[in-house]
């Protein structure tokens, strides 16, 4: 595993908290892998700190706090109010297609506004069905009470494939055990 794996949502390398991260609201940790039923499940057990910019932030900004980070995307916060997402795939088709300059290119005016959520109950599958339906990769995570996170798809793959090596653990363990 990398040192960026390892490290804590967040937070840089050293510890300290990354550019324009921000932490969620709630979480609560399960007790094992297998526990994790929910979209809050997951983002207990990955982190919740998101990362945001504001809607009058440059797309040179964005990108950067993107790369220093290793996110794909991006939340776009007026204050504590959820009102967009920037994306790659913004970045790509919105602005390099475009031929737009990113640095005085404003992320308001690139961002995708069309915002697809889920809540904290969600489940996990629900939740890939919802990107898988609509093409997304990302999703955050809203409720009357505020955002809690952010999901993505790489999110939910890696929890699949731990949920697998659980199953195949148990079933060799129940086939080849000494009894």
């Amino acid at each position: 595993m990398d040192g960026a794996a390892a490290r804590a949502p967040g937070a840089t390398s050293d510890g300290s908290p990354r550019r324009g991260a921000v932490p969620a609201l709630h979480s609560r940790h399960p007790q094992l892998e297998s526990d994790i039923k929910t979209v809050r499940d997951l983002l207990a057990l990955k982190g919740a700190t998101v990362v945001s910019v504001s809607p009058s932030s440059t797309v040179l900004d964005a990108a950067h706090i993107m790369g220093d980070n290793g996110f794909g995307a991006v939340l776009v916060m007026d204050g504590t109010r959820l009102v967009g997402i920037f994306t790659e795939r913004d970045m790509l088709r919105r602005v390099v297609a475009s031929e737009r300059d990113p640095a005085t290119s404003r992320v308001e005016e690139v961002m995708t506004t069309a915002l697809f959520t889920c809540v904290p109950e969600t489940t996990a599958d629900e939740c890939g069905a919802i990107m898988t339906r609509h093409r997304i990769r990302h999703l955050p995570v809203v409720d009357t009470t505020g955002l809690h996170g952010l999901v993505s798809i790489g999110d939910l793959l890696a929890h699949r494939v731990r949920e697998q090596e659980d199953t195949i653990k148990f079933l060799n363990n129940y086939m080849f055990s000494v009894r």
